[in-house]
This record gives structure tokens, sequence and C-alpha cells, in this order.
């Protein structure tokens, strides 16, 4: 279906790409793997033309129709849904307005006036019709409800729905398009639990081949047939899910270095040959075949696995009392949306909490107000009378940073007694080197912004981790990095995340932010997964019994009215 064929790209300060090869075909759903700077966004841009490759080419059929969904979702908030969905189709779009418009003058107008008018309505019509108006608009009724909106819905400003349904509506309008290759770029970013797993069953079920550029793990693993890993401008492809590339990768890295080591010893052996019979009258023909023997061998790369990956232990911090968090009765509403009623939880001594929750449910509240930075209308939240030192990350933080500060500043500031080396070393743990560390926060990118956020706020010791959405920005190797920390860490953590794979490695407990109350599962994600699960059992179990309830009520009433008759 496409190809890309020896694809490079070069910046005036970046080779990018080196040689890029892989292709799309029926049926598959590829995901895109690499750290931060890459190339993957710029691969798909390359795909759909909007960038041209420096050398090799794009090769797919004439008439190749690409959507694309960007990590911006394109809608007017001020459209209807229904007139949203309409943009899609631009000349039949135009001739509905002009329909819409013309009907409402007909209502108003004047007899002479009408006249015209309903020759108007005529051309109109037929032009409607020529451009298959009834058919798109059928198209689009259809569409509503498989995205989750009701036809009622349609008459709705975009602006009245959260980011998770703006994505739907995106994603709705590239697949009126009638792709023949959707390509995916963050898809995942800033919409809520439920929705991503909504996101994750729709796209299963398309026939569409699929490319998705995501640093969300979980999401690779449940939907991606094959992976494309681009790293150090080349690419290679492995065969299964996320899962699978990690698995296949680790083994590849091991062999690579098991050859890479026997050649070396090899080398080794054959230079002290040569080295020590080069100039001997007897063995000097036999040292000069050796060392043209070496030159003509191809020789293994040393395995990539020796990049520099992001390792961070948490400083030591005091031990806490027993008791972490104590929240009684909560009432609290935020921007006149209540969010609390009489909510309850107890965090006590090496808890690693996550929150979870939809879009809005108040799991940023919770983090804020359990730092003392809002106050509750009613009820109270204490933090453990011994020893208990907090630490806050918030959601935006990589935007917090002083913009024109430099790196090494950044960080100096916090702890100025530290030495140069001792905040070099440091940052060197968080990917940040050599010249790297002058650079100015204005002109960092949004993932190494999010790692310098990471880096000041984990520089003092402290007790209790309050994490709003830590893994914003990060790259997989970042994200493990932190994941590797929390794992390590002996304070207690409480974390609100929709990144499920962190949640699944940390979490010991999960509380649930639904309808105003916090519910708690004293168990892990997977734990947490099979107890909602016997929740919807319980209910479905629940409703079939009242419906044959019912229909028993019903039955006897009929039995009771017909005796009544005789």
């Amino acid at each position: 279906m496409l190809r890309l064929e020896h694809i490079s790209k070069i910046y005036p300060n970046n080779h990018v790409l080196k040689d890029v090869n892989w292709e799309v075909k029926p049926g598959d759903r590829i995901g895109l793997v690499g750290v931060n700077g890459a190339g993957k966004s710029t691969q798909l841009k390359i795909i759909t033309g909007e960038t041209q490759p420096t050398t090799g080419e794009v090769v797919r059929p004439n008439n190749f129709r690409i959507a694309y969904l960007t990590q911006e979702f394109e809608v007017n908030p001020k459209r209807t849904v229904r007139e949203e969905f309409w943009t899609v189709f631009g000349e039949a779009n135009q001739a509905q307005q002009d329909l819409a418009q013309l009907q409402q003058e007909m209502e108003t107008a004047e007899p002479e006036e009408l006249d015209r008018l309903i020759k108007k309505l005529d051309r109109l019509q037929r032009q409607f019709e020529s451009l298959d108006g009834y058919a798109l608009e059928a198209q689009i009724e259809k569409i509503m409800p498989e995205m989750g909106f009701s036809l009622e819905d349609g008459d709705r400003l975009v602006s009245s729905f959260s980011g998770g349904w703006q994505m739907r509506m995106s994603l709705g309008k590239i697949l009126l398009q009638s792709p023949d290759l959707l390509l995916l770029d963050e898809p995942t970013n800033h919409i809520d639990l439920e929705t991503i797993e909504w996101l994750e069953t729709y796209l299963k079920g398309l026939k569409t081949p699929m490319v998705i550029v995501s640093h969300d793990r979980e999401f690779l693993d449940r939907l991606c047939t094959q992976m494309v890993e681009t790293e150090r401008g080349v690419s290679t492809t492995y065969l299964g899910n996320y899962s699978a590339y990690v698995q296949q990768k680790a083994e590849a890295q091991e062999a690579q270095l098991a050859t890479y080591e026997r050649q070396q010893k090899e080398l080794e052996k054959q230079q002290a040959f040569i080295e020590r019979f080069r100039a001997s009258a007897t063995r000097s023909t036999q040292a000069k075949s050796r060392e043209k023997q070496l030159n003509k061998m191809e020789w293994a790369e040393a395995p990539t696995a020796n990049l520099k990956k992001p390792r961070f232990h948490f400083p030591p911090s005091p031990r806490s009392g027993r008791e972490v968090v104590n929240i009684q009765d909560l009432v609290h509403s935020y921007d006149d949306k209540l969010l609390f009623l009489g909510a309850n939880l107890f965090i006590e001594r090496g808890d690693r909490v996550a929150f979870l929750g939809s879009n809005g449910a108040g799991k940023s509240t919770l983090l804020r107000l359990m730092m003392g930075m809002e106050k509750p209308d009613e009820g109270t939240i204490k933090l453990g009378s011994h020893n208990v030192i907090p630490s806050y990350f918030e959601q935006n933080q990589a935007e917090a940073l002083d913009r024109h500060k430099t790196v090494i500043e950044t960080i100096h500031d916090e702890v100025p007694d530290w030495k140069n080396q001792e905040v070099r070393t440091l940052l060197g743990q968080f990917l940040f080197s050599g010249d790297t560390v002058f650079k100015q926060v204005v002109d960092l990118s949004g993932g190494e912004k999010a790692r310098l956020a990471l880096a000041k706020m984990l520089l003092r010791p402290t007790n209790l981790l309050l994490l709003d959405e830590p893994t914003n920005h990060l790259d997989i190797p970042a994200k493990e990095m932190l994941e590797e920390a929390l794992q390590e860490y002996e304070g207690t953590v409480a974390i609100a995340s929709h990144d499920r794979y962190l949640i699944s490695k940390v979490a010991n407990k999960i509380v649930e932010v639904r309808e105003g109350e916090l519910i708690t599962y004293q168990g892990d994600y997977h734990y947490y997964l099979g107890k909602l699960e016997e929740e919807k059992e319980k209910k479905r179990q629940e409703e079939e019994a009242a419906k044959k309830a019912a229909k028993k009520k019903k039955k006897a009433a009929g039995k009771k009215g017909k005796s009544l008759r005789s």
C-alpha cells in the first residue's frame, strides 16, 4: 500500500533521519517509537507530503487518501457538532448552508419576493443533490452515534464538550473522508482513561490500516500489530505489539553484544599476533596476510543499548509516621461544580496511591487540597502529625519554569550550596550534558522541559510525593526512569495519571474519584480492573433480575385481571 524507501531528512542543525525503510500493508496497525526528537512526527509529515525528505521516496498508489489526526484537535468551538462534521464536505457544506439560509429568508419574504426565492431554492436543491448531499447527510447521521454522540448532541456547541469528546469529533471527521490510511499523532494526549479505552476499542474495529505515534505503552500494546523503532536516524521493524518489540529488541541486543564481544576478542588476538611478528624474518608474511584478512572482515557495531539511558534515585528521605494523609467528610466545589460530597480517605506510610477518574472529576483539585494550596469548603484534610514532608509536581510544572534561565541556573537556584560539578552530575542523570546545560529553558523541547521540571522537584528529600500527570511530554525512556525511581522510593506517593503502564508498575492502591466520592480499592491496577468487571457483572445480574421480576409481576397482573373478568 505505502512504502518508505531510504528516507533521510537533514535540517540545518540536525540530521534527524538517515535511513528509514518500512511499509504499510492492508490491516496493519503500526506503532512508531523512539526517543523525543527521533523523527517520528517528521515521518508522518513526510508521508502526508507536508515535509519533503532530503533523500529517498514514499511509494504509494495514485489517488491514495491519507487522513491525519494531529495532537491538536482541529475543531471550532463556535460551531454545533453537526456543523463541525459537515465541514469535511466543503462544496456540499456550502450548498446546505445556503439552503438553510434561503429557507430562513423565505419564512419572512414578501409575496412578490417569494417567487424568486422558490426558483433559487429549486436550483440549490438540484446542486445539493448533484453533490450527493443527502447521502453525505446520512453518513454524518451514521458516524455521530458511532463516535458516541446522540442525534440531539448534534445541535450542541462544540465548546460544551470536553477535550476527549472533541477528539471523537476530529476522528469522526477524518473517517468521513474514507481514508486508505489513518495517521494518529499522540491521540491519547489530554483525554481520560474512559475515552482512551473507547478509542482502543473503536480503532480495533476499523479495517483501515493505521500508523500511530504514541508514548502510551499500554495503548500501543493493546492496538499495534507491528512496531517501527527509529534510533540514531535508522528504522528497525518488529512484528507484534509493544511488549513483543521490547522482548525482541532485548534479545537482538544480547545477540549483537555476544557477537561484538566475540569479534573484539578475536580482533585483540589477531592484532597481538600481527604486532608480534610484523618485523619477524620468518613470520612477517603470515602477519601481513592476517592484517589483510582483518581489513576485509565485516565488524559488528557496539549495541545501541550502550546509548545513555536516564536514571535517577530519589535522595534518602526521613521516615514519616504511619498516618500520612487523612481526609474526612470532604465537601468541595471548583468553578461552581461540586467535586466532592462527604468524601473520606486514609493514606498511610508506604502507600503508592493512584487517583483515577474522568477529566474534571477532581483529581488535580484533590492533590492541591492535600498540598494545602486550596482550602476545603467543608470537612478536613490533614497531613500526618509526625514528620510528613510533602513535595508537589503539578500538571503544567514544565511550563511554569523560568523561560529565561539556563538549565544549570534552574537547578542551581534550588540548591545554591551545591558545587557546579554536583549540579552537572544530577543533570547528566536527566540527559543534560555538555553545552546543553547552558541552553535557556525557552529553547528546550517539551520533553526536555518535563525532564528538567522533574529534576527540579526531586532535589530535596521528601517522604510524600504528590504527582499530577508527571509523564506528560516524557518519552518512553524517561517514563521508565521515573517508574524505576518510584518503585525504589521508600516514602509515600499519591499520583493522578492516565498512564496505565505507569500505574500498573507503581501503584499498590487505587482510589477512583466517582460522583463526589473517593472509592478505595486495596490492590494494584489489575486488581482494580478485576473489581470493576465484578461490579459490572453484578449490575448486569441485578438488571436481569429486575427485568424478570417486572415480567413476572406483569404476567401475574394479567392473570389476576383475567380471573376478575371471568
